[in-house]
């Protein structure tokens, strides 16, 4: 089926929802509002990746000097909660109501003065040996498509400190997000990969109307349900657990509660399998500790097996696991096609690093980098809103693309043509001369140095 571009009815009908959109987020900015949004009008205008953040400066968009740039970061202030409801208020309301949740480092490994550092996963570098790095953790809520593109809808972005919970943090970040979805009847899910707690999350989010799928490892174990006690059989502790289920082991599998097949051009012929009301045996530590019973965390056990892997030499595993838990029962196709497409974040991510400059800056308080992230954030939205209002500014050597069917990247290349257009609810600067700067004879004092908390296993 040939692509078709957009009317022109819809074409003034999404120039409407960006102009609207950068209206309703210019509201946002309680404090110092006119040079946090020309900074991240600078951030979308900027040619190339960026790299420097006082370079964006000397962006034409940014009528301020680079002085306003460093004190919009350290003493403005955006409201977190208007600007998840905007960004809720303005997601694809054509995509999927499933949702890929996923944590990226931002590194601070030599920052001393900087406080609320942590000893995160790091792919890249390692510290003592180990694949981890000291800085802050972000964490993200992104809402996917079905389409084949790199293009996803972040919503959220919560920084978890060091001291903190991951699970707990988690549980409150989706059920804040829930809450202001719309109760249609369509029930939300949330895609994880591994590394989070299934059976935490499942009995987090127990009274909150959000299905969860987590991978998990190929050696986890999981029980049935117990078998009632026989009559006449003498008193005791009743069982807990029942027959045992192991991922590796496929003599304990049984007959599976549900099954489908699917047929993809990537993978070739998916076959998903579902073993229902299972649930792990619980230890008493971490948030169980405090328990005065252990609870049990039914969820549903779901094998994906697959013909094979795209750009793979036959050697990669070809079985993947993943845990369901939620009201009614698991869409099987949904949660394959939810999971692979869960990849999609990285790409924002990747993005937000290498062309956006997410982590390019330096910033001594985790605060200027909140605010630094919705503001990466906001600039990635409007590049989603304004999909069909540029022209394709291709390089020699890139493909042709249809409206409405280009990247992050390339979107971003045209946008600054968009200036006129929209225009800018910041107002000007009230003078363009240089500030007197620091009194002669003074001297700051020595910044405070804040250790990397070490949390313990």
């Amino acid at each position: 089926m040939a692509e078709t571009s957009p009317s022109p009815a819809g074409l003034d009908r999404q120039l409407e929802d960006l102009v609207e959109f950068r209206a309703c987020l210019y509201r946002c900015f309680p404090s110092w509002g006119d040079a946090l949004f020309e900074l991240g009008d600078a951030l979308l205008g900027a040619p190339g990746a960026v790299g420097s953040v006082p370079a964006l400066s000397l962006e034409p968009v940014f009528r301020r000097s680079h002085g306003s740039l460093y004190k919009a970061l350290a003493r403005g202030d955006i409201d977190a909660e208007a600007m998840r409801a905007l960004l809720v208020a303005t997601r694809p309301q054509s995509w999927p109501l499933v949702f890929a949740v996923d944590a990226s480092t931002w590194e601070r490994p030599d920052a001393e003065t900087s406080p609320e550092r942590g000893f995160y996963y790091s792919a890249s570098k390692h510290s003592a040996g180990q694949p981890i790095a000291a800085g802050w953790s972000y964490q993200w809520i992104a809402q996917l498509n079905w389409e084949a593109n790199s293009w996803t809808a972040p919503l959220d972005a919560l920084r978890i400190a060091p001291t903190a919970d991951a699970t707990t943090s988690t549980v409150g970040q989706l059920k804040a997000l829930v809450a202001l979805l719309p109760n249609d009847g369509a029930v939300p899910v949330f895609v994880l990969d591994a590394g989070y707690d299934p059976a935490g999350l499942a009995y987090g989010l127990s009274d909150t109307r959000a299905q969860v799928v987590v991978r998990i490892r190929d050696d986890r174990v999981f029980y049935a349900e117990a078998p009632k006690g026989r009559p006449g059989r003498p008193k005791g502790r009743p069982r807990r657990h029942g027959r045992r289920f192991k991922c590796s082991d496929a003599r304990t599998y049984g007959r599976p509660d549900d099954e489908v097949t699917i047929s993809d051009p990537r993978y070739g012929t998916i076959r998903a399998r579902a073993w229902h009301n299972l649930h792990p045996r619980l230890s008493r530590r971490g948030q169980w500790s405090e328990q005065a019973e252990i609870p049990i965390v039914a969820a549903s056990v779901i094998r994906v097996d697959v013909d094979h892997l795209p750009k793979s030499d036959g050697r990669v595993k070809k079985v993947l696991w993943l845990w369901w838990s939620g009201p009614g029962e698991p869409d099987l196709e949904m949660c394959v096609k939810a999971y692979l497409h869960r990849f999609d974040v990285e790409h924002t991510y990747r993005f937000a690093k290498n062309t956006l400059g997410w982590t390019a800056p330096c910033p001594q308080s985790p605060h200027q980098a909140d605010r630094w992230t919705w503001l990466i954030i906001a600039a990635y939205t409007q590049l989603r809103l304004a999909r069909s209002l540029v022209e394709d500014m291709r390089m020699p050597w890139e493909r042709r693309r249809a409206p409405g069917k280009l990247t992050p990247a390339r979107v971003r290349r045209g946008f600054r043509r968009l200036g006129t257009t929209i225009g800018t609810p910041a107002s000007p600067p009230k003078s363009n001369k240089a500030g007197p700067g620091r009194p002669k004879g003074t001297t700051r004092p020595r910044r405070t140095r804040h250790p990397v908390v070490k949390k313990a296993a």
